[in-house]
């Protein structure tokens, strides 16, 4: 008889453990996601893909999970966008995960083409990053392109229900019991409350899906461990200021610490020539960016984030962030926030006026124009200020008056669930991977972590 397996989430960590053990005829595998198929995520707005006009939840839950929306940038590194090498212990291994992960969506209708850039333009950046105290991290990368990402989310997703894989959709989780060896998972769909009994969970429900995580952690006595998040801004600028080091990389990687508290800055998941979009969370508002193959605008954006890390007696990250966004939600009208840096430099807020007479004109259009320093923490505001001020020297024209912020961005990756090389959790047989438990943050360390608790499964039935 066959096991079965119910996997928790439909993003790149749970397709891609669904991928490894449909390899086999041992299992039957269910996987349950909140949200809809990829063709009923498509945005009703053709001329800027995900915007304000598309149901939250079509951008946050789905097949595909956010990653299906995103401008689908795949890093090929395995410390980039997580740690698989301190997962496996072996980098080797860590190597070979990131080169499966790599070829499977190659075979689905990822691009060949890759961007690596040329040494000599390389070595020059990081000369340039450098001189302004700067480090400049070059990573191999494919860029799908949010256009065309839900094509080749849409290829696995055929090609694992023709292995048998059944897909669950519109089936909100809401509560995972251990029933001596087994586990029931119960979900919600249709209004009617359902439940299926399993030899195996495995719990990827991205972050989106974290509050829900957290619930079950604390019923089920998972162990765990607070580790940082990163709070700030999504900047919008002239696509021919980020045209030089898109030459390079296409989604450049600068790492700051600030002058004032020497705090951690970083920036992530640029998108040249791309749009910023609003994401709905579960009572509060928050921005990010992406950016499509044949759509482009006239600007690009990227995230800056500052490092957050607490300690004892207050260790829960995950609430200080999510309390910064319902603060900037709040002064937002529900909106995200939007201010030129030269307002937030000078300590005023944004009016539509001054917003109007920006060399820059925004890609999202339901943005509140206010005071971004109302809602962000003094001291992230600082970082922001002074990091983005220091990057200048690298990439001309990002600290001008005119450039865009967008708040709040926040990553949650507060908490990390234990567990070991098969991402088994202290409770036997419940796997985790994924960026909602902590383990990765990007498309490819997450499917990498799906493939490992895949494999933990496998090991477990040999």
């Amino acid at each position: 008889m066959k096991k079965k397996v119910v996997i928790i989430g439909a993003g790149p960590a749970v397709l891609f453990s669904a991928y490894k053990l449909s390899e086999t005829d041992k299992f039957d595998i269910v996987l349950l996601d909140r949200g809809r198929d990829v063709d009923s995520r498509k945005c009703p707005l053709e001329h800027t893909g995900v915007c304000d006009a598309c149901n939250p939840c079509n951008v946050l839950y789905g097949a595909g999970g956010s990653g299906c929306l995103s401008d689908g940038i795949l890093n090929l590194r395995p410390d980039i966008g997580g740690d698989l090498e301190e997962l496996t212990g072996k980098a080797d291994k860590a190597l070979k995960l990131v080169n499966e992960v790599d070829s499977i969506f190659l075979e689905h209708g990822a691009p060949e083409k890759l961007f690596i850039g040329e040494t000599e333009m390389i070595e020059a950046l990081q000369r340039k990053a450098e001189a302004s105290g700067i480090k400049f991290i070059q990573i191999p990368q494919r860029h799908i392109g949010s256009d065309y990402t839900p094509v080749v989310i849409n290829s696995i997703k055929k090609y694992l229900e023709k292995k048998g894989v059944k897909f669950v959709l519109l089936a909100d989780v809401t509560k995972i019991e251990k029933i001596k060896n087994n586990y029931i998972t119960t979900y919600l769909q249709k209004n009617t409350s359902r439940k299926i009994e399993s030899d195996y969970v495995i719990a990827a429900p991205g972050r989106a899906g974290s509050s829900f995580l957290m619930s079950q952690i604390n019923q089920l006595g998972i162990n765990i461990e607070h580790q940082p998040i990163d709070v700030g801004v999504r900047v919008e600028v002239s696509k021919v200021v980020m045209k030089p080091v898109i030459e390079v990389n296409r989604d450049p990687k600068f790492h700051i610490y600030s002058k004032t508290y020497d705090d951690f800055v970083r920036t992530f998941c640029t998108n040249h020539e791309g749009y910023v979009m609003k994401e709905q969370y579960d009572g509060y508002v928050g921005v990010n960016g992406h950016s499509m193959r044949d759509i482009k605008s006239q600007n690009s954006n990227f995230a800056f984030l500052s490092r957050v890390t607490l300690t004892s007696p207050v260790e829960d990250t995950t609430s200080y962030g999510v309390s910064i966004a319902k603060i900037a939600t709040v002064l937002g009208g529900g909106k995200p926030l939007i201010q030129r840096f030269g307002d937030l430099r000078r300590g005023r807020r944004s009016t539509p006026e001054r917003i109007r007479r920006s060399n820059i004109k925004p890609t999202l259009l339901s943005a509140t124009p206010g005071d971004i320093a109302m809602a962000l923490p003094y001291r992230i505001v600082t970082n922001l200020i002074e990091s983005l001020e220091r990057l200048d020297n690298v990439l001309p024209g990002v600290g001008s008056d005119s450039t865009l912020l967008y708040a709040p961005e926040i990553k949650f990756y507060g908490i990390k669930v234990k567990v070991d090389s098969s991402m088994e959790t202290n409770l036997p047989n419940l796997f985790v991977a994924g960026d909602g438990v902590g383990l990765s943050r990007d498309i490819v360390n997450s499917a990498a972590t799906g493939i490992l608790a895949a494999q933990g499964i496998l090991k477990k039935e040999s």
